[in-house]
């Protein structure tokens, strides 16, 4: 859930020297049985995020912050997020997500291709999808890696690694911080709306 003016950024300063670099294959990163990370809880209400851009050998190449409204019907877990640069600069992604099993869900975005297919187990949440990246007026498309992981006090950690040729050009980092009330009033929103359509 990241950032497409800042991955432009990112491959043009990746592009001098990555193409020639052989790439690595890490294991995937461990989940943890608890907290259980669920999606349409987490993300009911107002959710806030600060978030870096780094190129593959770390250099910060930009920041922001997210402020995201979520909002679940019962099925479908819409989020609108408003990103706001460190140099002034705005976007809006808008993130529409159907669950579609215990522990899969399926997104879609304007900037997306096709579907991003997750899963969740335990706190963490896996997505692999590829986004078209505009560059000299021509579609770019780059693969995200992206994972998220619940801690213990609410914040959500959020790595993606943003991949083209088998090769990790760089990585979105995030932290999520909940507003908790905002969630509790959406969840109860949300089963307002799920008892009506229940009984139509």
């Amino acid at each position: 859930m990241t950032v497409r003016r800042s991955l432009t950024a990112l491959v043009l300063a990746a592009t001098t020297g990555l193409l020639a670099a052989c790439a690595t294959v890490a294991a995937p990163p461990q989940a943890a049985s608890t907290p259980r990370l669920v999606l349409e809880e987490y993300f009911a209400g107002q959710t806030t995020a600060w978030g870096v851009v780094q190129n593959r050998s770390g250099t910060l190449l930009r920041q922001f912050r997210v402020d995201i409204t979520g909002t679940w019907d019962g099925q479908v877990l819409v989020l609108d997020e408003r990103f706001v640069y460190s140099d002034g600069a705005r976007e809006t992604r808008v993130w529409t997500l159907r669950k579609t099993g215990a522990d899969t869900w399926a997104g879609t975005a304007g900037d997306v291709i096709g579907v991003a297919n997750g899963r969740i187990d335990g706190n963490q949440l896996a997505w692999v999808y590829d986004i078209n990246l505009i560059m000299d007026g021509r579609p770019l498309r780059v693969t995200f890696d992206d994972r998220m992981w619940l801690q213990p006090d609410g914040v959500l950690i959020n790595r993606a690694k943003i991949k083209k040729f088998g090769i990790t050009w760089g990585e979105v980092l995030i932290a999520f911080s909940k507003d908790a009330d905002s969630a509790r009033a959406a969840l109860q929103d949300a089963d307002v709306v799920a008892a009506r359509m229940a009984a139509q």
